[in-house]
């Protein structure tokens, strides 16, 4: 039986691994996952002197929400813990509402974290959470990657999310709580058969009776996590060889060298080029993902996961889609999840992406030797209607544009995608 100490022990080990930085953020929903890690983490950040932040993020998504973060709220309170609620103001989703959500939240935190000088978030992701993922992408036919499950840690944008809790099961942590005399929130999402998730849970029981246990399958993910990381260090070795950036953040392949691959390396070396170019999200799913290499096999052009791909006799290039990049931010903003621009700002001036009309102000384009389709989506400093500036164009006027994920950030993308 698990008691608190050992849990603070798995946690504390964990973290002394792979906490880095300080301060130290955590995503708490207010459900006994998240409420287990936020009390064993105010153990370990007491006892290692180490300062902790949490975030809530209420979507709206149901009329309870608003009083669940407040809930958080007010026990972070009682316990000293800084604490921010983060509202989605987006549009309400259609289709795929759980992955829209998800998204949203992952975005919402990262945008926190970087605001706040944080590198790290603890998410409380538990082993039933890993057994259950792997049951669901079982099912969906995923390969290597997705069997493995949820890594220990993935990044998302410019914030690390780590899972400390991955090898403690629910049922105990909720046991400890009660122990502790506190109460957590029950999502009645959680109980709503409609979602896969759930069905999975209510079987769980059942499949325990024939051997895939929760123990069992969380083994069987380990495993497939150790095959995932060999494959991504070979996918790292081969990327030296032959994927390089430019300046308007295209990654380039080369074409010939990328054709000599196994499949299996070079279908990744692709994936993490459309994370790398497009940001934070999840990887497009099997089937669009071979369409877009049978389109780089026939040198055909595709767009994919707010990508546009294109393959002429020497490299395959990844390109930010124009139209998938967002709007306007403020010109102090980081735009795009990768650009920052500095530089004698006007009151009022934003960001957003140079587009047909600003490249009709930047007679000298052709000299920076990049493609007329790339720097369409680069980020370029407007005040309403009027350009003011567009480095990666070649048009300064005193502005400079840092691209924030380099080529080392390409060969992270390997290895947690």
């Amino acid at each position: 039986m698990t008691t608190w100490e050992q849990a603070v022990d798995v946690v504390s080990g964990f973290l002394s691994d792979n906490a880095a930085s300080d301060p130290m953020g955590i995503a708490v929903s207010g459900g006994s996952d998240s409420l287990a890690l936020l009390l064993i983490l105010k153990d370990w950040a007491d006892g290692a002197g180490r300062s902790l932040h949490a975030v809530t993020v209420d979507h709206g998504l149901r009329p309870e929400a608003a009083e669940e973060a407040a809930f958080v709220a007010g026990l972070c309170a009682d316990l000293t813990i800084d604490h921010t609620i983060l509202r989605w103001d987006g549009p309400a989703p259609t289709g795929n509402i759980s992955d829209q959500a998800r998204q949203a939240r992952y975005a919402l935190m990262d945008a926190w974290a970087q605001d706040r000088g944080i590198d790290q978030i603890a998410v409380g992701h538990t082993a039933d959470d890993q057994a259950e993922t792997l049951l669901m992408r079982l099912g969906r036919g995923a390969g290597v990657d997705g069997l493995a499950t949820m890594a220990t840690r993935r990044r998302i944008g410019q914030t690390d999310f780590l899972r400390p809790m991955l090898t403690l099961r629910r049922d105990a942590l909720q046991d400890l709580l009660k122990q502790r005399g506190q109460t957590w929130i029950n999502d009645p999402t959680n109980d709503n058969p409609d979602y896969d998730r759930v069905r999975i849970r209510q079987a769980m029981p059942t499949l325990s009776d024939i051997g895939l246990s929760v123990d069992a399958l969380t083994t069987t993910a380990a495993n497939l996590a150790q095959a995932r990381d060999a494959l991504a260090h070979y996918a790292v070795q081969e990327a030296a060889k032959i994927v390089t950036q430019d300046a308007a953040g295209d990654i380039l392949i080369d074409h010939d060298a990328w054709t000599h691959l196994s499949a299996e390396i070079a279908r990744r070396l692709i994936q993490a080029g459309l994370h790398h170019v497009a940001g934070p999200g999840y990887p497009p799913r099997s089937k669009a993902l071979q369409q877009l290499i049978n389109h780089i096999h026939a040198r055909t052009p595709m767009t994919l996961a707010g990508c546009i791909v294109q393959t002429d006799k020497t490299q395959i290039r990844i390109t930010r889609e124009p139209a998938a990049v967002p709007g306007p931010v403020p010109a102090d903003h980081i735009w795009d999840t990768r650009w920052q621009m500095t530089g004698p700002v006007p009151d009022g001036a934003e960001i957003a992406a140079l587009t047909e009309g600003g490249l009709k102000a930047c007679p000298d384009w052709r000299d920076t030797g990049l493609k007329r389709t790339s720097l369409l989506s680069t980020p370029a400093i407007w005040l309403g209607d009027r350009l003011i500036s567009a480095p990666i164009a070649g048009n300064l006027n005193g502005f400079q544009a840092k691209l924030l994920r380099t080529r080392k950030d390409f060969d992270a993308a390997l290895r947690t995608h």
